[in-house]
């Protein structure tokens, strides 16, 4: 997300962070297999591993199988910005336990990295260094000693323990895990935002301006978007209570967690404690009809393409609301080209846009330098050895004024599937009804 330092266009895509400048925008382009998806779902796992505080069980951890046996660990690690402060954070995982971890400030390649702390595990025993600055503390040395040997195991990490202690003398810990918890934020086509858009739009007024007239400029036939919200025994009724109960259960357990289940038709509802009763929440669309009525119609009647927006407005508030860091997994999936080209121009050119957004994508109408940046435009493509290359469009040197699209399209840059000859096969020849 560095800017390559030739390019003087569309400066507005670039904005000053910690006495460097980065960059709004990515977008990451390749074939089918090519690994796009594996780098997200790499920074999604890292992000879990940090938020949850431990590792998953040892079935779960996934391996690079081209490269990596289960006897050998593998290394993730970022570098990023939070509350003004740049850090570097990196884990080493083996099988059932974190090798080592390690957080720094960082000093972006102009100053030397400055230690937060270190952690590694040897046979079982935890070890943790800290800056020689931090050990003439007393209660810093106490501290470690506690946290060696009670607090930090294994297959927990180091950095959501140490972010909890209530001492200005971790604010850098805090910071870091902050940034994983609540600046990073990866959306995956699975992944449907519908239930907790249900309570912010039912509880803030702002949002709920801003919601109703993005969806208008969409042109999507919703004219409104908006919150059912019962109480739990009235939404349930006699006929689920077991269901009911287990949820109140729950809500018991954790009275400021949300709770989320699907009804039959697979709408997403939350469940939730609220000025000390439990309710239900469920996002509806209205529309008109002929007559000029107001109908309701429940989210699954959308379209693919409906709910894919709307599981976008989150994302277009929260670049107005702050420095955030979105990672976006096949950014145009049911969407029109025209519309997401129009969603991606907007965020980039709009001053008041804060953050940054890192996307993969097939489209191709996206390939566009009046709205893109060569140094945002990435290309990914698998080896013979099955490693992913990334690369930048800077590196082939193009005239701004270049159909960058076509030349894409064409296999000027690499990237795209290297596609036999269908007509060559043979389907014809076998008689698939036997």
């Amino acid at each position: 997300m560095i800017p390559a330092p030739r390019f003087t266009r569309l400066k507005e895509h670039k904005y000053q962070k910690c006495g460097i400048e980065i960059l709004k925008m990515a977008s990451f382009y390749g074939a089918n297999g090519a690994g796009k998806s594996n780098l997200i779902r790499a920074l999604d796992f890292l992000r879990k591993i940090v938020v949850q505080g431990s590792l998953p069980s040892s079935m779960a951890i996934r391996r690079m199988k081209h490269f990596h046996s289960f006897k050998e660990s593998m290394f993730l690690a970022v570098e990023f910005i939070s509350n003004d402060t740049p850090y570097v954070y990196g884990i080493e995982i083996g099988e059932k336990a974190v090798l080592k971890e390690e957080l720094y400030i960082s000093g972006l390649g102009k100053e030397k990295d400055e230690l937060v702390f270190e952690r590694s595990t040897e046979s079982d025993k935890q070890n943790l260094k800290f800056s020689k600055e931090l050990l003439k503390n007393d209660k810093i040395r106490l501290l470690k000693d506690i946290l060696e040997k009670n607090l930090i195991k294994q297959n927990r990490t180091a950095l959501k323990i140490i972010s909890e202690l209530d001492d200005e003398l971790f604010i850098d810990a805090g910071n870091a895990f902050r940034w994983f918890n609540k600046k990073l934020m990866i959306i995956t086509p699975e992944i449907n935002l519908e239930g907790a858009l249900a309570d912010v739009l039912d509880t803030n007024d702002l949002f709920n301006e801003f919601v109703q007239q993005t969806l208008e400029s969409f042109g999507l036939g919703i004219k409104k978007l908006v919150t059912i919200k019962k109480p739990v025994e009235e939404f349930f009724g006699e006929d689920n209570k077991t269901d009911m109960e287990a949820l109140l259960n729950e809500v018991a357990k954790s009275p400021h967690a949300i709770k989320r289940f699907y009804t039959s038709e697979g709408d997403p509802v939350i469940v939730l404690e609220e000025n000390g009763e439990v309710v239900a929440k469920q996002l509806k669309t209205e529309h008109e009809n002929k007559e000029g009525e107001t109908i309701q119609f429940d989210l699954s009647e959308e379209s693919d393409g409906s709910r894919r927006l709307i599981d976008y407005l989150p994302f277009l508030i929260l670049t107005l609301a702050g420095d955030n860091t979105f990672i976006i997994d096949e950014i145009e999936r049911s969407i029109h080209p025209l519309l997401i080209k129009e969603i991606v121009e907007k965020f980039s050119t709009d001053n008041t846009t804060k953050g940054q957004i890192i996307f993969t994508t097939h489209e191709s109408n996206l390939l566009d330098q009046q709205i893109f940046r060569q140094d945002e435009i990435w290309f990914v493509e698998k080896d013979s050895s099955g490693s992913s290359d990334l690369y930048s469009l800077c590196e082939f040197k193009e005239h701004n004024t270049k159909d960058i699209r076509k030349g894409y399209l064409n296999g000027r840059y690499g990237s795209i599937p290297f596609l036999a000859n269908l007509k060559d096969l043979n389907w014809g020849n076998d008689d698939f009804r036997k």
